[in-house]
């Protein structure tokens, strides 16, 4: 695919991105996207296979998951590459053996990406130090998750045809959060507002340095947006017990049928799951017409094929 847009050979972080970056990824992953669904019809897409055939593509993932890393394997494969996963507690790592002295391993072995997911912020930038292959973020600590802001980006692009002047809240632990942190980075950058809003225990002092501004409650938040993201308490990175039980984080910043009132009638909303039924969002909330959440999944797939090609440099003709 010719551009005159360059795009860097890791993907590591959003808010080193340019606006025509991302705008050069969610056009492709677009494209992708409308083929899967063709496809699904029974209308055969173009051929994607021989994008990444003979490549291989590992994925180190040190925290749990099942959304990330099942849609980076699925869209690996949807194009030709070998996929290797790579199981820490099944590996040298359980043994001693260092982040890096473990990625110099994998990058010996052949690997052309590798897709990592890591609880210590700047894991991945560490690794792209260490090795040849390509390198994308899945997530690092509180830091970043890079596919995820583009995979909701793309998403609400395709209901909006523009995030240019929309209004975006994220409700819910944004101290704790690398999805609050890429969305506002991507978002803001596509020209939406972004507010955010939570316990105040979960709202990090001089989160509006990042481009976004502080809702006091959850009807301040809601007012007005064009769509709100809700996001879960992340308990496995929080040390301390200043945290509300879930029964008052329901009651305050839930979403159910009684919050949505507080919304704007055409509204949208989102979560990057897992979903807490009952405690970020109710489940008539989640299933309504309202909820981009099973399409932020189906996004996810074609996000990440379009990250992996791009950043292995493979020539997308249409």
């Amino acid at each position: 695919m010719a551009s005159e847009v360059d795009f860097p050979r890791h993907l590591l972080e959003l808010e080193a991105l340019t606006r025509e970056q991302i705008e050069l990824l969610l056009d492709l992953a677009a494209r992708f996207k409308h083929e899967r669904a063709k496809a699904r019809k029974g209308s055969a897409p173009p051929e994607r296979r021989e994008l990444l055939r003979g490549r291989t593509i590992i994925t180190l993932f040190f925290e749990h998951s099942t959304r990330t890393r099942s849609s980076f394997e699925v869209a690996a494969r949807s194009l030709g590459a070998d996929v290797l996963s790579f199981q820490k507690d099944a590996s040298s790592v359980a043994k001693g053996e260092s982040l890096e002295d473990t990625v110099r391993n994998l990058d010996a072995i052949g690997a052309d990406a590798l897709v990592v997911r890591h609880p210590a912020a700047g894991a991945p930038r560490l690794v792209a130090r260490a090795v040849r292959a390509s390198v994308i973020n899945a997530g690092d600590g509180a830091h970043e998750h890079p596919t995820q802001g583009l995979l909701d980006a793309l998403s609400l692009r395709e209901r909006w045809g523009t995030l240019e002047n929309k209004t975006v809240a994220i409700v819910g632990d944004i101290a704790h959060s690398r999805v609050a942190r890429s969305n506002i980075h991507c978002l803001s950058k596509l020209g939406a507002r972004v507010r955010v809003g939570g316990p105040r225990t979960l709202i990090p002092e001089g989160i509006e340095k990042l481009g976004c501004t502080v809702a006091r409650d959850l009807r301040e938040a809601l007012t007005g947006a064009d769509a709100v993201m809700a996001l879960r308490i992340q308990n496995e990175r929080i040390a301390d017990a200043r945290l509300p039980g879930a029964r008052d984080y329901s009651r305050t910043w839930g979403l159910d049928a009684r919050s949505l009132e507080m919304l704007p009638r055409d509204a949208l909303v989102m979560h990057p799951g897992p979903v807490n039924r009952g405690v970020e969002m109710s489940s008539d909330v989640l299933e309504s017409p309202r909820s981009l959440v099973m399409d932020q999944v189906d996004s996810g797939v074609a996000v990440r094929m379009a990250a992996l090609c791009l950043c292995l440099r493979a020539e997308v003709k249409r």
